[in-house]
């Protein structure tokens, strides 16, 4: 997985993984993985939090907003 950049320092997010038709994420309070999928979640939600990753802000905010509980069982 990759360290989150986190720019505006207040992130939940610790860290992700971006995949072919997924997103894997890592919160700082939890261990656990949570991998949100286009099947899931869907594909235009995945490709953005994808974006939101790789500039390193809003990917927390974005998933409590849209897709809170859509990852993969």
């Amino acid at each position: 997985m990759q360290r989150y950049l986190d720019l505006s320092g207040d992130s939940g997010v610790a860290a992700y993984d971006i995949r072919t038709d997924a997103i894997a994420v890592r919160f700082h309070n939890s261990p656990r993985i949570y991998v949100y999928s286009h099947a899931s979640a869907g594909t235009d939600h995945v490709r953005r939090m994808k974006r939101l990753a790789q500039a390193g802000q809003g990917l927390s905010s974005y998933i409590s907003r849209y897709v809170h509980d859509r990852y993969e069982p």
